[in-house]
This record gives C-alpha cells, sequence and structure tokens, in this order.
C-alpha cells in the first residue's frame, strides 16, 4: 500500500521523485514558471504497480502545489486523470485549462 511510499520534490531534475525502501519507483515531472507549475510525465515502475505510487505522487504533487499558492496545468494524462478523480483539486486549474481534465478519464 501507499503508506511504504515515500514522496519528495527534487527541484532540481524538475520533478517528485517517489521511492519504496529507498529504490525509487516513480516521477511525476514539472515545468515551474512563476506561480504556474505545468505537470508533464507521470511514471511509475512496472514493479510498483498497484502499490499507491501513481496516487501518492499526485497528492503530494498537488498539495505542494496548494501550498505554495501555485496554479496548475496538468498536462500528464495521470495528473489530470487524478484532479478528475479528486475534484478536491480542481481549484488549483485555471478555467482555460479545464478542458485538460476529463471527468471520463
Amino acid at each position: 500500500m501507499s503508506e511504504n511510499v515515500t514522496v519528495t520534490d527534487a527541484p532540481e531534475r524538475h520533478r517528485y521523485e517517489a521511492q519504496i525502501a529507498g529504490d525509487q519507483v516513480g516521477v511525476a515531472e514539472y515545468e515551474l514558471d512563476g506561480s504556474t507549475v505545468t505537470f508533464t510525465h507521470t511514471v511509475v515502475d512496472d514493479s510498483a504497480e498497484g502499490k499507491g505510487v501513481g496516487s501518492r505522487l499526485a497528492k503530494t504533487a498537488l498539495d505542494a502545489a496548494r501550498d505554495k499558492g501555485f496554479r496548475v496545468v496538468p498536462q500528464c494524462r495521470f495528473i489530470a486523470s487524478y484532479i478528475a478523480r479528486h475534484e478536491e483539486y480542481l481549484d488549483l486549474v485555471d478555467a482555460a485549462d479545464r478542458s485538460l481534465v476529463d471527468p471520463a478519464s
């Protein structure tokens, strides 16, 4: 389960990194432009599928964006889908970018 997943921001690499027992098992890549963070790609190793890694990456990254007062552009399909399933994050996305969040995902 996701309680074994640790997620940290690696701003020098423009990504959040997920580890299980010290092994990197996933990343959520982003681009920062002022107070807007654009999530571009999320990947989870096959060995970590079904362990909550992607969800923990998304939650940590979106919570950090909220804490920093950032706007979110969910270009990454995984992040967009996560926001569609967790509408409490929809307020982070400007109206002009909400078409990226497809509730049918």
